[in-house]
């Protein structure tokens, strides 16, 4: 039987925007088997389920969910030598912190992101140059078409950017625990890829340095965007980046660069980053910004976080649906200036955009 049961139980507290309305009923669960048991249950008896790990990429719909929630609370830090193993409701932040104490690396840069590590392969969750998918060598998951445990390596994965089979078909897998292969670099992080955190460690990308130092820059990089979960401060209620960042075909970016020469001048140049295939990713930060919507933008309950304009807020008293028409208003005028059509990054609830 599961630890917890209840009915009728509010949702809003599970995540980090801290919105949605009750779930009819909500398990949490401790062991894999425990977690097994439940999706089995909805399965079999048809019941709607909806699985939450950190609640930090979620946004419910204000009449919450009629079914099943599981809250996935397992346990499990298993590191030998450069292998680790985590359970799927293992903290990430404090993850990662426990195999920088250990002196490897591969994921510093991903210090501070909050939720759990069983969403990191579903999102290929990455920040500050690293993705998951650069680590990430197996994915134990139940396989809710087959009934059975799974084994899934990292190829077989199809990781691409904030993508993933898991995200592809995500009511077929239930993340149980995921393996990497770390580094020991004699306690220096990996390869700095991100100019950003090179800058503020006063060093070249492509430089390695302490990798508690890398960890510790990240982090203040992230609590001056507001990206660190803080229960007093409204900037981090939040799902972090809201937007993804778009990638853009050649034709696209070349119709970009025109709506940006149109509107802003011939001589501005917005970011650009290869994406492989000829294909361009640039900032959904630098758009919302461009298009109007400035830090701490809106009039409501929920608004552009002061602190990073990538980031929608909920100022301690907005519903979901204040959210989304935020998400909207920034959505199309961003279309409207760039002709560039922003992806949200959480998953919706019984809502979309």
């Amino acid at each position: 039987m599961p630890v917890q049961e209840r009915h009728d139980a509010p949702l809003a507290p599970l995540t980090t925007f801290r919105l949605g309305g009750p779930a009819t009923r909500l398990i949490t669960a401790v062991t894999d088997a425990e977690v097994i048991d439940a999706v089995r249950e909805a399965d079999e008896s048809g019941t709607p389920l909806l699985i939450i790990g950190g609640g930090s990429n979620l946004v419910i719909s204000d009449k919450g969910f009629d079914g099943t929630a599981l809250r996935i609370a397992t346990t499990g830090f298993d590191l030998q030598g450069t292998r680790l193993e985590l359970a799927a409701g293992e903290n990430w932040s404090d993850a990662v912190a426990r195999t920088v104490e250990a002196g490897l690396a591969g994921i510093e840069c991903m210090a501070g992101i909050p939720g759990s590590a069983g969403a990191t392969p579903i999102q290929n969750v990455g920040a500050y140059g690293q993705d998951v998918s650069a680590t990430i060598t197996e994915v134990v998951a139940y396989d809710r078409r087959s009934g059975e445990t799974v084994v899934i390596p990292n190829a077989d994965c199809a990781f691409s950017y904030r993508h993933s089979r898991f995200k592809e078909d995500p009511t077929r897998y239930v993340v149980l625990r995921v393996r990497f292969e770390l580094e020991d670099a004699g306690g220096l992080s990996a390869p700095l890829k991100y100019p950003e955190t090179a800058r503020a460690l006063g060093v070249e990308a492509g430089d390695r340095v302490p990798a508690a130092r890398a960890r510790e820059t990240v982090l203040k990089l992230r609590a001056g965007k507001g990206m660190v979960l803080d229960p007093e401060d409204h900037d981090t209620w939040s799902a972090g980046s809201f937007f993804t960042n778009p990638v853009l075909t050649a034709a696209e970016h070349a119709a970009f660069l025109t709506r940006v020469a149109e509107r802003l001048g011939p001589d501005v140049a917005p970011p650009a980053f290869p994406a492989g295939d000829g294909m361009v990713k640039t900032s959904a930060a630098w758009l919302i910004d461009r298009a109007g919507f400035t830090k701490g933008y809106g009039a409501g309950r929920a608004r552009i976080s002061t602190k990073h304009t990538l980031a929608l807020t909920n100022r301690g008293e907005a519903s979901t649906e204040d959210l989304l028409a935020l998400a909207r208003e920034v959505r199309d005028g961003v279309h409207a200036a760039f002709g560039v059509t922003l992806v949200n990054e959480p998953v919706t609830v019984g809502v979309s955009l």
